[in-house]
């Protein structure tokens, strides 16, 4: 009986060597076997994610380096396991009071999750590389807050956190960059379906249909309602009329089917306008009209938050806002419509630049309203936040598409949106963390 014990133990022994040393003489000897080191290293990540696959769909299409269309792939559709929740929920409890919004840019080798062959989603005059741009370098930076590590975007964190809910970004097309850069960091894990209402590219919806998640954009550059003026030629802005005090209904007659309104505006409100509030001229921004007084363009700036804010506490709504606030441009020498450029291959350091002079204006502004904004929810129990990320991107004048845009042909270069891949995904990391606090306090 002893003997045969001792016969068993020697072969469990055995099957145990053969099951742990073998492996790990191979792993450290990869030219052996070149691709083994690489798919443990796959592996290794894929398990770290914790993943359970639950299906898949296929037919995802990619571009080729002119911008066609070419290929299908695979993609996942995952869940997270509990175990991969707590994770996060353990992850995002250590950094919740870390201020996200202030640091540094450094470099980060890894590069993007998504290229403009990975994404359908990239608007014309942001797929810089479609259009030529032949350096990469300003893809290689990541934003490190001073006092955390701020976790890249996770596709399924996400789409397990909006499943069954709804999203919409209001803004100018600085909102729908904000919009497609989200899309294309979950293109390598799903692609919606197009379910506009409407033929106007400026109001757009889809459905991830596996989430049952619902994204949209909405074109509104003022935020208040508005009517074209007059026309003053080719290369000058319109004068536009602004109701500074009524709504801009193509896109507050939508918002009670949303949970989350991510709101941004900017640059449009340096273009010449006409202010009316209860239906009579108040005063202007730069109308060159001596009958009318030139209040600035604050004073528009303000009250179109003002009015918007309003809109976002109507009884009819109950779902978070954001404030994604004030995206700097970075024209040198001149401005859009007269040769000015961005020509910078790198970020700012915090010592070379700093949020300051209008910009910063722009920014107290439009904070100040959402802190007004956020008293008065808390009454009915609404959520205004901060998506505060000028600090940011004041540091990347390398991020725009510059020359690499449609626009150049006409000598104008785009140095206000940003290119796809880009800095302007961290947008929505920082956007996914926040998302993250709010699932944490809420448990």
């Amino acid at each position: 009986m002893k003997a045969q014990v001792i016969e068993v133990l020697l072969v469990i022994l055995t099957l145990t060597l053969i099951l742990t040393i073998i492996p790990l003489f191979l792993l450290d000897y990869p030219p052996l076997f070149p691709n083994l080191s690489k798919t443990n290293q796959c592996l290794t990540q894929f398990m770290s994610r914790n993943l359970s696959l639950l299906s898949y769909s296929t037919k995802v299409t990619n571009k080729d380096e002119s911008g066609e269309f070419i290929g299908t792939a695979a993609t996942a559709i995952a869940t997270p396991t509990s175990d991969d929740r707590l994770n996060w929920l353990i992850e995002t409890k250590v950094i919740k009071n870390c201020d996200i919004f202030k640091g540094k840019w450094v470099p980060h080798q890894e590069g993007p999750s998504y290229t403009n062959w990975t994404c359908q989603e990239i608007h014309e005059h942001q797929n810089c590389f479609k259009n030529g741009r032949p350096d990469t370098e300003f893809l290689r930076w990541r934003w490190k807050p001073y006092e955390c590590e701020l976790p890249r975007f996770n596709r399924l964190h996400f789409l397990n956190i909006v499943r069954g809910k709804s999203m919409a970004f209001v803004g100018d097309s600085v909102a729908r960059n904000q919009m497609q850069s989200l899309m294309c960091l979950l293109s390598n894990v799903v692609h919606p379906v197009d379910v506009s209402y409407v033929q106007d590219g400026r109001f757009k919806r889809w459905l991830y249909t596996d989430y049952n998640f619902t994204i949209a954009s909405y074109w509104s550059a003022h935020l208040v309602r508005t009517t074209e003026a007059k026309t003053r030629g080719p290369r000058v802005p319109p004068t536009t009329n602004l109701y500074l005090d009524e709504f801009d209904e193509s896109w507050t007659a939508q918002i009670s089917n949303f949970d989350y309104v991510i709101i941004s505006a900017g640059h449009w409100f340096w273009t010449p306008a006409i202010f009316y509030e209860k239906g009579q001229v108040v005063g202007c921004n730069a109308c060159n009209d001596k009958n009318i007084t030139d209040l600035n363009i604050f004073y528009g700036y303000k009250k179109a938050f003002n009015t918007a804010f309003e809109a976002l506490r109507m009884e009819s709504y109950k779902g978070m806002t954001f404030l994604r606030t004030y995206s700097p441009a970075h024209y040198d020498n001149g401005v859009w419509h007269n040769g000015g450029t961005c020509t910078m291959k790198r970020p700012f350091t915090t010592q070379e630049k700093r949020l300051d002079g209008l910009e910063l204006k722009f920014h107290r502004t439009q904070v100040e309203e959402l802190r007004a904004a956020e008293i008065e929810g808390s009454k009915r129990g609404l959520k205004f936040r901060l998506l505060d990320a000028s600090q940011a991107m004041v540091l990347r004048p390398d991020g725009h598409p510059g020359r690499y845009s449609p626009s150049y042909r006409n000598n104008v270069s785009d140095c206000v949106h940003w290119c796809l891949p880009g800095p302007i995904d961290v947008w929505n990391e920082m956007l996914l963390h926040m998302l993250k606090v709010d699932k944490l306090e809420d448990s």
